[in-house]
């Protein structure tokens, strides 16, 4: 089929159909916030909405084309595969990654109900709405009229809606169990475009993230006699600017980061800082300084780690070389035997994706990117999407894109733009059309 006639089959967002399943997922959404072991999604919720829509194009309900895989690993927490079927064997292409789970929200803080589909001119107001519910009814749209068509492709069109993208820490639910099952196997034959970023252009590289702490032991004393003290905060300051310059020493600017546009470099900075409590005339015991690595992936997350070690065992094996603070200042006490100490521990690593730009894939994306909104600028985030490094380690092509707003991703009151959404709509088909010649 002549890809100008697939874009005249597919033509344009039905805007009323998509805003009319976009309300109904909004109205699932606080039964879909994932913050365990509080709030636990219930993600069914919302497939029962995108069954709704397409089952009457299904082989099995409505005698249409979709073929619809309902799998559940665990009650009420389904995902959903969905394929139009092309004519040529292994020519293929994927829209993957709309979460059907959302972060919390609290209404209190919002100055409109999130949990209820509001309007505002082209604003869709509403948690989930950029991140990801607009993108489960959008790409549903695109499969509602594929169904409803049935133009004759070359390509198989795949979408896959998942559960279970908010919480990297439970596994063997969403996408990663969909994987390990095999049940994606045949998408490596053709790019797959994962739905889930924003501002409507590729998002061409993410960040790798590690979290760490920096657990700091000195000894406590009135602070009218610091002599006797070794102040844990002093030690903490000091020796965080020591590894924070051997970071910068060792994991400079990559060349790369530019070709990818990526807006920062990798840094290594505290966030949080937690001590013991006392009064403020007590030099306290301990204090513990948590913080983030966001390292672009041109560098090896294990090879950070193994530094981040060196340099906090280098620092415990010559504390008192350390830079001091006053007078009395110090980090040993000999007539006493004691010493400062650090101790390092990490939280569950991830890395960064630095999808391949000389794929086919990316090319269409580009060029439907360009068609659709006007030009096309692919930009880079040192924020963490560990699903699709996994993706890719596992050998799929995995580009990505989103027509929600980066400004209001995890933000209270969250909207997205019809208008984006259209434009994301026309990409979609774009991106079929092309992969036809």
């Amino acid at each position: 089929m002549a890809s100008q006639q697939v874009k005249e089959s597919l033509g344009t967002l039905n805007k009323d159909s998509f805003v009319a399943l976009l309300t109904n997922l909004i109205g699932e959404s606080k039964f879909v916030q994932n913050n365990p072991p509080d709030l636990i999604p219930e993600e069914d919720k919302v497939v029962k909405h995108v069954l709704d829509v397409l089952l009457p194009y299904s082989t099995t309900n409505g005698g249409g084309p979709l073929l619809i895989n309902h799998v559940t690993y665990f009650p009420g927490r389904g995902n959903l595969i969905v394929e139009y079927p092309g004519t040529e064997p292994g020519k293929i292409l994927s829209f993957v990654g709309m979460h059907m789970d959302v972060v919390t929200a609290n209404p209190n803080d919002w100055e409109f109900d999130p949990f209820t589909l509001s309007i505002d001119g082209e604003k869709l107001r509403g948690r989930g709405t950029t991140d990801c519910l607009g993108h489960v009814a959008l790409v549903t749209e695109l499969m509602r009229r594929l169904g409803e068509t049935k133009p004759k492709l070359k390509s198989t069109v795949v979408a896959v809606f998942i559960a279970n993208e908010e919480n990297s820490a439970i596994t063997g639910v969403g996408v990663d169990a969909l994987v390990k099952d095999g049940l994606l196997d045949k998408l490596k034959g053709g790019p797959l475009y994962w739905i889930d970023t924003a501002d409507k252009q590729p998002c061409i590289g993410t960040g790798g993230i590690i979290p760490w702490k920096l657990h700091v032991t000195g000894k406590l004393f009135h602070s009218g006699l610091p002599h006797k003290a070794i102040n844990p905060l002093e030690l903490t300051m000091e020796a965080l600017k020591e590894i924070q310059t051997r970071f910068y020493r060792d994991f400079p600017p990559h060349p790369e980061e530019q070709v990818y546009g990526f807006a920062t470099p990798s840094t290594m900075k505290p966030t949080q800082w937690n001590y013991p409590g006392g009064g403020i005339n007590q030099i306290p015991f301990e204090c513990t300084v948590s913080g983030d690595v966001r390292l672009t992936p041109f560098y090896n997350v294990k090879d950070v780690m193994e530094k981040l070690q060196e340099y906090v065992d280098d620092i415990n094996e010559n504390i008192e070389k350390l830079d001091t603070r006053g007078p009395v200042s110090k980090y040993a006490l000999h007539d006493e035997n004691i010493r400062g100490s650090l101790t390092l521990t990490f939280d569950e690593a991830n890395a960064g994706v630095a999808c391949n730009l000389d794929s086919r894939g990316f090319h269409v994306l580009c060029k439907a990117t360009e068609e659709a909104v006007g030009h096309v600028k692919p930009y880079s985030i040192t924020g963490s999407l560990p699903l699709i490094r996994e993706l890719q380690d596992e050998g799929f092509d995995v580009q990505t894109a989103g027509y929600g707003l980066m400004a209001t991703y995890h933000a209270k009151n969250e909207y997205c733009l019809l208008s984006d959404m259209g434009q994301g709509y026309q990409v979609f088909v774009s991106i079929i059309s092309q992969l036809e010649d």
